[in-house]
This record gives structure tokens, sequence and C-alpha cells, in this order.
């Protein structure tokens, strides 16, 4: 649903090479990280299952290339909407906004926390470096913590 919402916010055509890198990336996602949580085999993932699952998969930063950078390099360039290999604060905005819901004032916030270098926009190593905070970080005060919306305590 995710790689839906990203793409149908660009406009790109699911079957578009774009649309097809992310699905088979979001669907390597699945086969790899999430469906093996599914301990009953019921063929759903419940809270309880994607928690304890994401303790034991997602501790290893070392597993980063290989099941976390093919998708998130696709999410870079989807967001990054002129193709210009930066993600300015619109796109972000836009991008956040439309697919996961993030608010205006939360999104420029944490776009400016990620921007650790003050310049208006992130690359790709920012970026990456924004989702390895988010999944194998341990700082409560980390701003990727924020990145798929305001956590709030």
């Amino acid at each position: 649903m995710m790689s839906e919402r990203y793409l149908a916010a660009r406009g790109t055509a699911p079957d578009s090479a774009t649309g097809r890198l992310l699905t088979e990336g979001m669907d390597g996602f699945w086969t790899n990280v999430i469906a093996p949580k599914d301990q009953d085999g019921d063929g759903k993932v419940d809270l309880r299952e994607m928690t304890e699952g994401f303790r034991r998969v997602l501790t290893d930063p070392a597993l980063y290339p290989e099941r976390i950078e093919p998708v998130t390099n696709c999410f870079f360039d989807l967001v990054d909407l002129n193709g210009d290999g930066k993600i300015d604060q619109a796109e972000f905005q836009q991008m956040f906004d439309s697919v996961v819901g993030v608010l205006g004032e939360d999104c420029a916030a944490v776009f400016a926390a990620l921007d650790p270098d003050c310049s208006v926009a992130l690359d790709r190593a920012e970026f990456h470096k924004a989702v390895t905070e988010f999944f194998y970080g341990n700082d409560p005060n980390a701003p990727a913590n924020h990145l798929f919306g305001r956590v709030v305590g």
C-alpha cells in the first residue's frame, strides 16, 4: 500500500520502470523482513508479531544494505520529484504529507532536523542516514525517530 501511495502521489505508473522497481523492492521487504514474522501461520502479521519480529530482524545494521537500502533508494527517487539528486523541503512535504499524512509543521521540523548541514536539501547519503537511524538507532532524541510523523511520548 505504501508503494502504491507513493506512486500515486508522484503520478508514476505502477508498470513504469520506477514503479516496478519500487514494487519489487517492497515485495522483497515483505518476503525477507515482514512475512517471516507470521509466527502463527495465519497469513497476517499482527502488532505483536511485527514488534517481536522487528526486534529480531532489524537489530543488525550490517543487514541494511540487503534488507532496507534497495527500498530506501526507490523511495528517495520517488520523493526527488525533480530528479536533481536531492530532496528539498517542498518535495519532502508533498510526498510525506500525501503518503504518510505527516502534518506540515511536523514535516518542516523533521526536515530541518534531518538536514544537519542546513543545505535545505537532503542528499541520498543524508536520507540513508535518517532511515538507518530510524531502524537501528537507540537515541530516543534522534531526529529520524520522527521520519514518518511526530512521536509523542
